[in-house]
């Protein structure tokens, strides 16, 4: 159940992760946020980044093998970063209409998958 929770802790965290980093984009796009100062704008990602954070501390802290976990450190590393571009891939698509995904894209998965795969092997 560990591995779950952590994978699972992950995905949460890569969400507000994304929206962090790239929701002022699409609140820019929107004329939401298109005269906000800098200023506001990185307090704005940095509280949804305190909810980021909220998740994926606990994921390292239950998913690390020194803690009783499944993973060492390079497998939480990988797998955080597979989430990640699976969450941005997913809300990139969704959100911006103009990003479409490209044969290079599909190449760059496939050499992830192979770093999980590789992480993983004893």
């Amino acid at each position: 159940m560990k591995a779950f929770y952590t994978i699972l802790l992950l995905i949460v965290s890569n969400i507000f992760m994304t929206f962090a980093w790239y929701g002022h984009l699409k609140l820019q796009e929107m004329k939401i946020s298109t005269h906000w100062p800098l200023y506001l704008i990185i307090l704005f990602s940095w509280g949804i980044a305190l909810f980021e954070y909220s998740c994926q501390v606990p994921a390292n802290r239950i998913g690390f093998t020194g803690n009783g976990g499944p993973f060492s450190l390079m497998q939480l590393k990988v797998i955080q970063e597979v989430v990640t571009l699976i969450i941005f891939t997913l809300f990139t698509t969704v959100l911006f209409k103009g990003e479409s995904l490209h044969w290079n894209h599909a190449a760059a998965f496939v050499c992830l998958i192979l770093a999980v795969y590789f992480v993983f092997m004893k």
